[in-house]
């Protein structure tokens, strides 16, 4: 073999532009995995292997050529400059930890290599073998162990110990307060209400499911039509509000936009039989409070992710029931056509499914901690491996950062709820005609007239943006996509000054999204501001901003971020 410099690439599992942000906000936590399923899906790769010994035999001559090259020092098998794991110079600078660190790669590479191709399974079970080959490579990382860690060896040496001793502090706090799993964020220096979700507004209106949050006037002027947030109901809604200056309501408000949001309630098993309807419904009713306090005959929405399920569902709602109380909608990370391979659908099975919903409907809800667990698995390395070196062999604390904070601060999914929207993944309702029903009337969204503006990410791989541009063609009305340069979060945690930001625009909706792709034109900067533009000319008149929040039916409360969001599980 040749000693040409190689760098072996990162398993293609998620491809995001920071490590932690890409398992967040997932539909594929609504079906969920388990031991048993990575055991049996390991067992199809085995067995894969066992059936095609020529193809085995060959790789393995292969790594052992490598291995050999390794073992002679003249390897140059190189990690990915993305993989921070071997980072610290004793993997480049000591030939053991060097010899240690390709020996691990080229075994690796291997065990990638040797996954089925595309025609002997369907794309599910190919890529369910990927993420189990994954668990399995990444787990075996040298990095993870105490011993064949240089920088766990060094901080040992240097503290005289006292970095085990944090370190067993940190993996026993972890064990009580987070069920085994490593912490990702040092939670004390956030506080909702102090440092995040800060912008000025109170609560105006107050179900047992929702809180509907008014946010106050910073202009002398505002446009005359409302803006409705509509968030995930996973999530609490502050991922729109984050610190000052990273905050899109804030932005918003700033513009001169009317600015709403519904801050949906943690529900409890007590609330098992809140379902789509009841979501749907609410929404309804947030829009008709909107409406009434800011004197508009019709609002706007903005759906997020699960959230734009949701607000696709009442668009078709209000459509067949001739109700025109929504002008236009944004939906951002909204994946309505679940027929495309993605991460989403990876473990999604008919038995997986009915697994998922009879857990739920035994629980009475989904949990938010169990979901919390899938999103770590998906991202091993990044959102468990990484954190068992930081926290218990280096002893440090996990970094502080907000958006970990948010993801942190997981909500429950009421059974009823859960269950609606994996029959919508299961059968693709979304894209047919008059394939469910929500509150009586049967669900078209070609029928939808409004004004749609849909906006996805390029490096998103749980709404992947192929799938997300598919919603162009679902809906009757003028549609606009915007796709954005990053992943999931970033593509809605977008605020102006980010030099690095990117989005492509496109004049034309051809039916295939690489034909889109091939005619978009790129632009510097953010899509806030060219949303903005969009939302300002559907939002009516300007007018005289109101002097006070609420109107004397909907009378102020408490103040922004209200009481629902500090709700726990």
């Amino acid at each position: 073999m040749d000693n040409t410099a190689r760098k072996l690439p990162e398993p293609p599992v998620i491809d995001e532009n920071h490590p932690v942000l890409g398992a967040i906000l997932g539909a594929n936590p609504f079906v969920g995995f388990d031991a048993r399923q990575v055991i049996e899906t390991l067992s199809l790769y085995f067995g894969h292997l066992a059936s095609h010994p020529a193809s085995v035999a060959n790789r393995m001559v292969q790594l052992m050529l490598e291995l050999g090259q390794v073992a002679a020092g003249v390897s140059s098998i190189e990690p990915d400059p993305s993989d921070k794991r071997f980072t610290d110079p004793a993997w480049t600078d000591h030939p053991i930890f060097r010899r240690t660190m390709q020996s691990y790669l080229a075994w690796r590479q291997a065990m990638h290599d040797l996954v089925a191709d595309e025609d002997e399974y369907e794309w599910r079970e190919r890529e369910q073998q990927k993420f189990a080959v994954t668990l399995m490579t990444e787990a075996a990382a040298p990095t993870n162990s105490f011993l064949m860690n240089p920088a766990a060896l060094k901080r040992a040496f240097e503290t005289a110990g006292m970095s085990l001793v944090r370190g067993a502090g940190n993996f026993f706090a972890d064990l009580w307060n987070n069920g085994g799993m490593p912490a990702t964020v040092d939670k004390r220096p956030f506080h909702v209400g102090g440092n995040l979700g800060v912008t000025p507004g109170a609560v105006v209106h107050r179900t047992p499911i929702f809180e509907l949050i008014q946010y106050a006037a910073a202009t002398d002027r505002v446009l005359a039509r409302p803006l409705v947030l509509i968030p995930p109901q996973i999530n609490k809604f502050y991922i729109m509000d984050l610190a000052p200056g990273r905050s899109f309501i804030e932005y918003a408000v700033k513009h001169g936009v009317p600015m709403f949001a519904i801050s949906w309630r943690n529900p409890t098993p007590e609330n098992r039989n809140w379902g789509l309807d009841d979501y749907v419904n609410s929404c309804k009713e947030a829009i008709a409070a909107a409406c009434e306090i800011t004197g508009s005959a019709d609002a706007n929405v903005l759906g997020i992710c699960a959230g734009g399920i949701t607000t696709s569902l009442l668009l078709g709602h209000l459509t067949a029931s001739d109700d025109h109380r929504v002008n236009a909608a944004t939906l951002l990370v909204t994946m309505l056509d679940t027929s495309l391979p993605s991460m989403t659908g990876m473990f999604a099975t008919d038995e997986a499914i009915k697994a998922a919903i009879d857990r739920s409907a035994k629980a009475g809800v989904l949990s938010g901690a169990d979901m919390a667990r899938v999103f770590a698995w998906l991202r091993p390395n990044d959102l468990v491996w990484n954190y068992w070196v930081n926290n218990y062999l280096l002893g440090n604390s996990p970094a502080p950062f907000d958006i970990l904070y948010w993801n942190a601060d997981s909500t429950n999914l009421p059974a009823r709820l859960h269950a609606g929207f994996l029959d919508i993944f299961q059968h693709n309702s979304l894209t047919g005609k008059d394939a469910l029903t929500i509150l009586g009337t049967p669900i078209d969204l070609r029928t939808v007239k409004n004004d749609i503006y849909l906006v996805a990410g390029m490096t998103d791989h749980i709404c992947a943006w192929r799938a997300c541009y598919s919603s162009t063609h679902m809906f009757g009305g003028k549609v606009e996509f915007v796709l954005g340069s990053s992943g999931h979060i970033q593509s809605l945690v977008s605020p102006p000054g980010n030099f690095k930001a990117r989005y492509l625009t496109g004049a034309r909706m051809p039916d295939g999204a690489d034909e889109w792709l091939s005619g978009s034109t790129e632009n510097k900067g953010t899509w806030w501001d060219h949303w903005h533009k969009w939302i300002s000319a559907r939002s009516g008149d300007e007018k005289v901003a109101p002097a006070a929040l609420g109107n004397e039916h909907f009378k102020p409360m408490e103040a922004a971020p209200g009481t629902y969001v500090h709700e726990r599980l």
